[in-house]
């Protein structure tokens, strides 16, 4: 981070937020911080009718009057255009807005893919909130609950007694392991560390060396935390058909779901479930992650 560069203040000196864009999660993310006592305005949500507290307004003018700047996750799409699902427009940023904006502090998600749709602001005051670990592991809670949320919808049966394979057994895989085991369900894990083996080992869970993963059978419920892909047409040939994969991983994920559907195995992609799942919980994580940034920037 440049604490140099004189654009950042302390939160002593911040009056006002705008949000621009995204899902229910900003509009608990605007929430939370008015209930910080700070001033909060919203941009991209031309389909509401009322915000309660909150103003709402164009972007232009929205990033005009607000101290700093949070775009939501992901920032942009696929088409450099912001994600504003509450807006019937589809806002690309022009050079007016751009100029603007790069007078204040900017929060965003997916740095990469921003500036890559935005160069102008590779040297702005910008800040990646989703890259940061208390990000990823608060947001591991809810996912894990949101995956749950997934599995008892698409499976007929129970979890309690389900047979379950965790693949990767990072901070979401770890939290959904033992969730899955609190409701009773048979979990195996499959990981590539030998540290994270351990760690499954430590806590009871069967496990396989994804690198050793030729076959999946026997199980009804497999969930993939692995963004690359591990479930291509091989292994899928090799994966019993009434086993439901659910492919928490971001994009491009771990599954071919052209084979998946193919061979008749029913696989589904489910992102962003925070947003979906918890959006209140997930709209304070990203509330309290700006803010602990900016308070680390001058500690």
């Amino acid at each position: 981070m440049n604490q140099n560069s004189g654009v950042f203040m302390k939160m002593i000196d911040i009056k006002s937020f705008g949000i621009i864009g995204g899902d229910k999660r900003q509009l608990f993310l605007a929430k939370a911080i008015h209930d910080s006592g700070y001033s909060v305005m919203l941009g991209g949500f031309d389909k509401l009718q009322s915000t309660g507290d909150f103003a709402l307004g164009d972007i232009k003018s929205v990033a005009a009057k607000s101290d700093v700047l949070i775009l939501p996750v992901p920032s942009v799409r696929a088409d450099g255009s912001i994600n504003t699902p509450f807006s019937n427009e589809c806002t690309v940023l022009d050079d007016e807005l751009i100029k603007i904006m790069l007078k204040r502090p900017i929060f965003i998600a997916m740095k990469d893919k921003f500036l890559k749709a935005y160069p102008q602001f590779k040297n702005a005051e910008i800040f990646d909130y989703a890259a940061k670990d208390e990000f990823a592991i608060l947001n591991a809670l809810p996912t894990a609950e949101g995956a749950v949320e997934v599995a008892m919808k698409q499976f007929e049966g129970t979890i309690a007694g389900s047979r379950c394979l965790i693949v990767g057994y990072g901070r979401i895989g770890k939290v959904l392991a033992e969730m899955l085991k609190n409701l009773k369900a048979e979990v195996t894990v499959s990981a590539r560390k030998s540290s994270d083996l351990a760690f499954a080992d430590a806590f009871g869970y069967e496990k396989v060396n994804t690198n050793k993963l030729s076959d999946v059978r026997n199980f009804d419920l497999v969930f993939n935390t692995v963004p690359s892909l591990i479930f291509d047409r091989e292994l899928l040939l090799n994966t019993d058909k009434n086993t439901i994969i659910i492919d928490l991983a971001s994009l491009p994920g771990g599954v071919d779901f052209e084979a998946a559907h193919s061979l008749g195995i029913d696989a589904l992609r489910a992102l962003a479930l925070p947003g979906k799942c918890a959006p209140k919980t997930a709209g304070e994580i990203i509330k309290k992650t700006v803010f602990n940034t900016i308070e680390e920037v001058y500690r």
